[in-house]
């Protein structure tokens, strides 16, 4: 066989590893159904499922389509399944039927093993609004230890009422889809604390073409520092292209996540790495003023705003028991200075990675955040819409997804990639329930809108 000269598959297939000859590519659960779609070009095809438990599998119907809805389940149930044509079969795939929020991207049971190349659960989501009308979404494959470095991409052409798989990319982890002058991007990690990569599509994210490095990483195991990244605005000023990125790593001894800005010209060739300047990585300081005496370890994924005083800042998540976010600024007119620290902000959801948009219609800022209330005490299962006018005090317009009362240690709605779309705010998020491994290990990857959310008469669909 030939080397590989793209970014893209449809869909990857390692060496030795069961994929199976039809490929299930998108699982959709509802409260008694699950939607399923493969690849193919086999003519009929039979679709057979049974109960997890159970000694054999019924065949469910036979159709010549490559995607079905197998209906009429038990709710909260765990149901296993795959699809047959003639003497080519699909891997054995998992689903737990049970009311979800929003609509259902896709969807990945904690032990379902399709991925374990990668991992098992879905992160990273990202979101993007085409000029020709249609929504892409991507997410990572993630676990703990293991590989994580395939991440999937879907389409919807009808504004998030429904979806498709359209293709998927390795390695690529903490991605984010991107527009700039006509074709899409995809800016990532090749894997956990690994290289940064940066490609472009020219055929609306379907393919992409071999990666660039950009920065040189680790393999983000043992403690070994590297890039850290997250799905984030790209934020355009004074001609320029800038996004966020930290140095650091979870389980290096000293632990840090050094902050970090990269920018690029916006008509220079954003695929050539001598065109992007990055500036050296600030360690956090617990000296400085305003910072919390538990903030030990610091800041993380970082989101870029133009405050009203015209500067370009980064806004840190930030790792402390109080309610607050650290505040960086960006020196714009030297693209290879280190940020500064700027100030601390009351934030009501610091512990899990946020986006902070300005909306030029009303003036305000916006951001969904996983809130923080006391009582009772929340984790990631209370997901609020908040605002500001000045990025430094924030106030809750309303509340999108309450599941106080669920159990926090399992369900979750987190790191959300949010953008405006006419009178709304269109969302992706990673959602972690119906019996998810926990909380944080997604089993969801789910669409949102927000209707009229400048009148604060919303709720999440």
């Amino acid at each position: 066989m030939k080397g590989i000269n793209t970014w893209s598959f449809l869909p990857y297939r390692p060496f030795l590893f069961d994929v199976g000859d039809i490929y299930i590519c998108r699982i959709a659960p509802g409260a008694d159904n699950i939607c399923v779609e493969w690849l193919g070009e086999e003519g009929e095809y039979s679709v057979f499922i049974r109960k997890c438990g159970e000694e054999s599998f019924s065949l469910y119907a036979k159709t010549t389509e490559e995607k079905i809805d197998i209906c009429g389940l038990t709710p909260d149930t765990d149901y296993e399944f795959y699809v047959e044509a003639g003497e080519k079969k699909s891997r054995i795939r998992l689903a737990r039927c049970g009311e979800s929020v929003g609509v259902v991207v896709n969807y990945l049971h904690p032990d379902d093993n399709a991925y374990s190349f990668s991992g098992r659960f879905l992160c990273s989501p990202s979101l993007l609004r085409h000029p020709d009308g249609y929504l892409l979404a991507s997410m990572d494959v993630y676990a703990s230890g293991q590989p994580q470095n395939l991440t999937l991409i879907f389409r919807s052409d009808d504004n998030g009422e429904s979806w498709y798989y359209l293709s998927e990319l390795m390695p690529c982890f903490w991605g984010k889809l991107f527009l700039h002058k006509g074709d899409v991007y995809m800016l990532s990690c090749s894997t956990e604390y690994g290289d940064l990569l940066i490609s472009r599509s020219n055929d609306g994210g379907k393919s992409f073409a071999s990666p660039t490095v950009l920065l040189r990483g680790s393999n983000g195991k043992a403690g070994n520092v590297g890039v850290h990244k997250n799905p984030q605005n790209i934020v355009i000023y004074n001609g320029r292209l800038y996004n966020t990125f930290e140095w650091g790593s979870w389980q290096n001894k000293e632990y840090y996540h050094a902050a970090s800005v990269m920018s690029c010209g916006i008509d220079d060739d954003l695929c050539d790495p001598a065109n992007w300047h990055f500036t050296p990585p600030l360690k956090y300081d617990p000296q400085w003023n305003g910072v919390s005496p538990d903030g030990f370890k610091g800041t993380i994924e970082g989101t870029l705003c133009v405050s009203p005083d015209g500067g370009l800042y980064n806004v840190m998540r930030y790792q402390t028991g109080d309610k607050r976010a650290l505040v960086y600024k960006v020196d714009t007119e030297d693209p290879d200075a280190p940020l500064t620290f700027s100030h601390a902000i009351d934030f009501p959801g610091n512990l899990s990675k946020f986006m902070i948009k300005y909306d030029a219609e009303s003036g305000k800022y916006y951001s969904i955040v996983c809130r923080r209330i006391d009582d009772p005490k929340t984790n990631r299962n209370l997901l609020s819409l908040i605002s500001s006018t000045d990025l430094l005090c924030w106030k809750v317009d309303c509340d999108l997804i309450d599941k106080r009362f669920d159990d926090p240690k399992k369900v979750g709605f987190q790191y959300v990639d949010l953008d405006f779309d006419g009178d709304d705010i269109i969302f992706l998020c990673r959602t972690a329930m119906n019996n998810a491994d926990t909380f944080h290990n997604s089993n969801y990857s789910t669409f949102h809108r927000v209707k009229d959310f400048r009148k604060l008469q919303c709720m999440a669909d």
